[in-house]
């Protein structure tokens, strides 16, 4: 061997080394002792209550715009510059759309409309719409309550006439919200459709091929729209904008992604640098503490992979578009130093404090914040994103905006890694927001919880940083806990569909301080109505609470007790709700659920008094669960036609399932009873209770299964409230009422789960997992949970987890990011409980 040959090879000896220590490395952060979740619906980022909740709705963080939960964007945007080479790694590095054809959110314009059909021709330039209205878009009825021309019919043809003077245009936009089948044209060319009862709850931005973009022209062009509304509420309005496309700037390769219960990670190659990305929301629900604080942190690890040294800057730039409900809003801006951190801050101008209501609505009332450690290495800058990229690929300085008239501006961060060699180094960045007042409970103003310990968000953001090291620490414990009791549980697609639920769910809640200084935990009901401590969202989520914090729990329903026993509400069953997020002052839902409630809150107590091993928090209650329990002896058994959860598919009289909730919550009330003290109320309901179960199974009898209604054999349906009885050890039902369900249900999945009833092929994904935790053996739990992991991994359709799909070809029926999900915690518990 020569000397020469000798050196080569212990060259390449030393890289192979250096490899294997960088891929130690790498395994150390992403690998850990127990797998995780690296596939999801949408990714969970910044996530903490229903308004600050940032997700990543695609598999690669840099293929789309980061967005609130709703679907409207709110960027997190991110970019790595190597030497003299520029990646993004978090979201898209877009340009603003600018308007050339505002649409009516900004400002109502004059157009030509009918709502009979006009025949062939009607988005032509040359044709003849004399004999349509004229009237201003936007076209609704429902929704924001906002339209410009109220639209009752199925059809509507728009055809809005607009002058243009320059068609030198780089990228053409349409700005269109739509519900629900649309078509628009420009100057009679297809620009854009979507049909099979499609709708966007607000306005999405639509790239307009080149084709149908030449056909623009300088003088008189067209916008012509046609929408069908299938069923419910309606709209339609359309805009055109420009967007200059962003240049020279490389997409970065995603290697991972990981999510666990508090933290979502990705591994991007830039060139011959790594970064690895961490979002941290440091959801643990036994620490009040920590779970009220509604601080992210987002820190970014550097380190070469070619044994070379490079010159590394990262940019982090967070949009004021998160404190605001429109773009059209007027933001005002600050950047200043606190203590050890530099801090930006942004909001609007006007502060409506608590004045949105509604489901899909952001917050426009408090301020979002970006927070470092000061430090020599570290800039932030407040300015719009072009003028922010500019800065950073010229490493020049930007001008600051305090105040900016609508669109966005980007809190921008950037880090000077410096010399980067294949020892890694780190930084982060704290995104906060501040609500300033969080709900509206029956006319008091209440604040977030973390507002009883520290004065303002610079106190808090303080501490955050000073406990950044020990909180990551406790979450990375948290986290393996959560996967390893769940893998016990349950096996392992169950843990990761815990690992996944986790975050969301406690994120579509809200830890608050209430007028006395009691924790309130209210959720809004996502993607529904947007409704206020709804009790039967709270009774599907309450297995992950109780699992970790039954304080939780009594933040969701004491309110509930609170409006029965105030006299406020006088009907001898709980109400439906509370109201509509952010505002508590009465049930403000159209349809009572009378039994479903009952049954629901006598539940929900005597799991309460379970998990805690007494009874005081039914003995505080016990006249309202009294009148309660008494509706369900009258009125439980054989339930009249009424509104209950399950009535996706239309509302059923003498629902079987409904029955027995109505018996578990009877029993359950006589278990709390024995456990005050009251023996005598415990043999009473106990006997009534077991009279009911005994009657329930000759009249719900179908042979091999339990039917959907007492009165129509050959139907079925998942009969998860059953789960109770199992779970509070009433033992109402024997196990063959167990075994015959199981052994049914078996045989009725689809390729992506099981059927909520014989009436529709969709389900209910928390249901079926209340429904498998029926079954005595690990072999049909799983092959019930299956199908649901199968749809996780697999759905079309790219949003915060859904609880409502089909199960045939795993699309979203309704909901999302919904706190129901909670509900995946029920063999988890049981579990716990059976200890």
């Amino acid at each position: 061997m020569t000397e020469e040959m000798s050196s080569m090879n212990f060259y390449l000896l030393q890289r192979v080394l250096a490899r294997t220590k960088l891929l130690f490395a790498v395994c150390t952060s992403f690998c850990t002792a127990t797998a995780q979740i690296n596939r999801a619906p949408a990714y969970p980022l910044i996530t903490h209550d229903p308004y600050f909740s940032v997700w990543s709705f695609s598999d690669k963080l840099n293929e789309s715009t980061t967005r609130h939960w709703t679907g409207k964007e709110q960027p997190i945007v991110g970019l790595i510059k190597v030497d003299d080479r520029l990646f993004y790694f978090l979201g898209e590095p877009e340009s603003p759309v600018k308007n050339i054809l505002p649409t009516g959110e900004e400002k109502p314009y004059d157009c030509k409309y009918t709502e009979e059909d006009p025949g062939k021709g009607w988005m032509d330039e040359g044709y003849n719409d004399a004999s349509w209205k004229t009237g201003k878009a936007p076209f609704g009825l429902g929704w924001d309550n906002d339209a410009a021309t109220e639209w009752k019919t199925k059809s509507i043809w728009v055809r809005r006439e607009f002058e243009l003077n320059d068609v030198n245009i780089e990228k053409l936009v349409l700005q269109l919200r739509h519900d629900e089948d649309v078509e628009v044209y420009i100057n009679g060319e297809q620009a854009y459709s979507c049909d099979n009862s499609c709708f966007t709850s607000d306005y999405r931005n639509y790239p307009v091929d080149d084709a149908i973009k030449s056909k623009l022209k300088s003088g008189k062009n067209i916008l012509a729209m046609h929408c069908i509304n299938n069923n419910g509420w309606s709209w339609l309005d359309a805009g055109l904008g420009k967007q200059k496309p962003v240049k020279n700037v490389s997409r970065a390769e995603q290697k991972k992604v990981m999510i666990t219960a508090t933290q979502t990670q990705y591994l991007f190659q830039a060139g011959a640098v790594q970064i690895e990305l961490n979002f941290l929301s440091p959801l643990i629900a036994s620490n009040l503490d920590l779970l009220s604080r509604p601080v992210s942190y987002v820190n970014f690890k550097v380190n070469t992979t070619d044994n070379s040294s490079h010159d590394v800057q990262v940019y982090f730039g967070v949009s004021s578009a998160l404190s605001v409900n429109k773009l059209s809003e007027k933001i005002t801006t600050d950047l200043y130093e606190s203590g050890k951190l530099s801090v930006l801050k942004a909001g609007t101008k006007d502060q409506p404090v608590l004045e949105t209501k509604g489901d899909d609505v952001r917050i426009n009332w408090g301020y979002v914040y970006a927070a470092v450690p000061k430090d020599a290495s570290v800039t932030q800058t407040i300015n719009t994103f072009e003028s922010s990229l500019e800065t950073f690929i010229s490493s020049g300085t930007d001008n600051d905006i305090s105040i900016y008239p609508g669109g966005q501006l980007m809190l921008n961060t950037f880090f000077d890694f410096g010399k980067i060699n294949a020892t890694a180094k780190e930084k982060y960045v704290m995104v906060a927001y501040d609500d300033i007042y969080s709900i509206r409970f029956f006319g008091q103003d209440c604040k977030a919880w973390w507002k009883k310990n520290y004065a303002s968000m610079d106190n808090l953001l303080a501490k955050s940083m000073n406990e950044y090291a020990t909180i990551k620490t406790k979450c990375d414990a948290f986290d393996k806990q959560l996967y390893a009791d769940a893998l016990k549980a349950g096996g392992s697609e169950y843990a990761q569909l815990c690992a996944l639920a986790y975050r969301q769910s406690l994120a579509a809640h809200k830890l608050i301080r209430g007028p006395k200084g009691e924790l309130l935990f209210p959720q809004k009901e996502n993607f529904s109505n947007g409704s206020i401590w709804t009790v039967d969202v709270t009774y599907p989520s309450a297995p992950l609470s109780l699992v970790y914090n039954p304080a939780l729990l009594k933040g969701m329903t004491e309110p509930l007790f609170y409006y029965s026993e105030s006299g406020k509400w006088t009907k001898p069953f709980p109400a439906h709700d509370l109201g509509t997020y952010p505002l508590a002052s009465g049930q403000t839902y159209g349809e009572d659920m009378p039994v479903e409630e009952a049954g629901n809150m006598i539940i929900l107590t005597a799991a309460i008094c379970k998990a805690e091993n007494k009874g005081d928090f039914a003995r505080k209650h016990w006249k309202t669960l009294g009148q309660w329990v008494e509706f369900l002896v009258k009125d439980g058994f054989d339930p009249a036609n009424q509104l209950c959860t399950d009535d996706f598919a239309g509302h059923l009289a003498r629902n079987i399932n409904l029955s027995m909730k109505a018996i578990v919550g009877i029993a359950a009330y006589a278990r709390m009873a024995e456990m005050t003290g009251d023996q005598q109320a415990a043999s009473k309901y106990r006997t009534i209770a077991t009279g009911y179960a005994k009657k329930w199974m000759q009249m719900a009898d179908d042979g091999d299964h339990y039917s959907l209604t007492f009165d129509k054999k050959g139907t079925w349906s998942q009969k998860y409230n059953l789960v109770w009885d199992k779970l509070l050890q009433l033992n109402l039902f024997p196990q063959s009422v167990y075994d015959k369900e199981i052994k049914y249900y078996l045989t009725k999945q689809n390729k992506y789960g099981l059927p909520l009833d014989s009436r529709k092929t969709y389900t209910k994904s928390d249901w079926i997992i209340w429904t498998a935790t029926l079954a005595k053996n690990p072999a049909d739990f799983q092959a019930l949970i299956k199908p649901v992991y199968n749809y996780v991994m697999e759905t079309p359709t790219r949003v915060p987890l859904c609880d409502w799909h089909e199960t045939t070809d795993g699309t979203q029926v309704g909901f999302q990011a919904r706190s129901v999900v909670g509900g995946y915690f029920i063999k988890m518990l049981e579990k716990k409980w059976s200890k």
